[in-house]
């Protein structure tokens, strides 16, 4: 397992520019596969647009107590990048005023941000229909001052979405790291203990599942009905819905496909998965990236291949939902990803 992030390692594809550049070269250059591009505009669905913002996604920092294989941010305790408490000042002004439904909260592990707790406290004032906190629940077991975690997301109602690689020990620690998966098992025993992901709670607790390969997630509602069956079963443990989210070839995902010279088969599974109906939803178009300096994308993966908003507001301190709605969404090859099979967004599948 990769124990330090590419940005420590000084790994090429922490550039953002040579991923895109990867992205755009090879098997798109020469014509064996269609840009991105070209396959949404044969079906008439190019260029894509903004809609109404619903969910407003907050990256409070990369700094994370784990180092997983694939992740797209590039986590881990060696990253310093951490939103200051004037930028989350400026956020909620903006959740305040804007008509979006959902708060998500993410990281790395937002936990880890010193200044989580005060902005879950002043968010949830605010009154958001659907406050998210994506938690890679060990985070809840790493330290005592995390202890608490928990009641402090029941305190402000918060939506728990957890990320849980597989149901085995062997999976999880394979593409997290050695006893994440115990970890991950006392949190999700914690947050039951307390009323989250009971079946009549209203504490809502959610798992996010992600392919342990360079292969393509299964049918969601078949995953969901295996989880929830090995979970009960082994761990007495609950929970209401499974999000099944595609590996999207960026990152430390993309540095594992070129290692293990899967790149070329994994992006012909994308295209050849291609679903023309997934593109009416994917979650570009109804929500809005900030980063942990302020930026704005049109989602978190723009986000860390560093493609801006196609606005003249490019800062959440100059926040202006006319300017953005309606803006042409940034698009490259990764976005294959999000239109492969069912769909993939943060909410999981979308066709």
């Amino acid at each position: 397992m990769t124990q330090k992030s590419l940005h420590k390692r000084h790994s090429e594809l922490a550039n953002s520019n040579r991923q895109l550049e990867i992205l755009s070269n090879g098997i798109f250059q020469n014509g064996d596969l269609p840009t991105f591009k070209n396959k949404i505009a044969e079906s008439n669905q190019f260029p894509l647009k903004a809609k109404k913002l619903e969910i407003l996604q907050i990256n409070v920092g990369y700094m994370c107590n784990q180092v997983c294989e694939h992740c797209h941010v590039d986590a881990g305790p060696d990253r310093m990048e951490i939103m200051t408490r004037e930028t989350m000042q400026q956020c909620l002004d903006v959740i305040d005023k804007t008509g979006a439904h959902t708060l998500d909260l993410t990281g790395g592990a937002p936990e880890m941000n010193p200044n989580f707790r005060w902005f879950v406290e002043e968010a949830s004032k605010v009154g958001i229909k659907d406050f998210i906190v994506r938690s890679n629940l060990t985070i809840i077991r790493a330290n005592k001052k995390y202890y608490d975690l928990p009641e402090f997301f029941k305190k402000h109602n918060v939506h728990v979405v957890s990320s849980m690689p597989h149901w085995t020990r062997g999976k999880t620690d394979k593409q997290r790291g050695n006893g994440v998966f115990d970890k991950s098992i006392k949190a999700l025993q914690d947050l039951n203990a307390i009323g989250y992901g009971m079946p009549d709670s209203n504490l809502r607790l959610d798992l996010v599942y992600n392919p342990s390969g360079a292969f393509l997630p299964g049918n969601q509602a078949a995953l969901e009905k295996d989880f929830k069956k090995a979970l009960l079963d082994d761990f007495d443990i609950q929970f209401h819905n499974l999000f099944a989210i595609t590996n999207l070839p960026i990152s430390r995902f993309l540095d594992y496909l070129i290692a293990s010279e899967n790149y070329e088969d994994y992006m012909y599974a994308l295209v050849e998965a291609y679903n023309p109906a997934a593109v009416a939803n994917v979650m570009c178009t109804n929500t809005l990236s900030v980063s942990w300096d302020g930026y704005l994308y049109d989602c978190d993966f723009n986000q860390m291949l560093e493609l801006p908003v196609n606005s003249k507001v490019k800062h959440i301190s100059e926040y202006n939902e006319q300017l953005l709605e309606g803006r042409n969404i940034v698009i490259s090859q990764h976005c294959y990803g999000c239109t492969a099979g069912a769909g993939s967004s943060c909410q999981g599948s979308v066709a």
